[in-house]
């Protein structure tokens, strides 16, 4: 699954450890989803949805074999 990140944490001026605190995970989940390595829960998704105020399609995307 491909995601927007990396992107969207650029565009506000976050770090990884700033949006982690924001929704409550660990930097090491940040680091993982971006590198593509962690899928997030619904739950996960929604959270970054409401925080970046952006539609989840918005940040993340199915690839071709998801």
């Amino acid at each position: 699954m491909k995601n927007n990140l990396k992107i969207l944490r650029a565009i506000k001026n976050i770090s990884q450890e700033e949006l982690a605190k924001q929704i409550e995970v660990s930097r090491q989940t940040i680091n993982a989803m971006e590198k593509g390595k962690y899928v997030p829960s619904t739950v996960l998704a929604l959270k970054l949805s409401r925080y970046f105020e952006k539609p989840v399609e918005e940040i993340f995307e199915l690839e071709a074999n998801d």
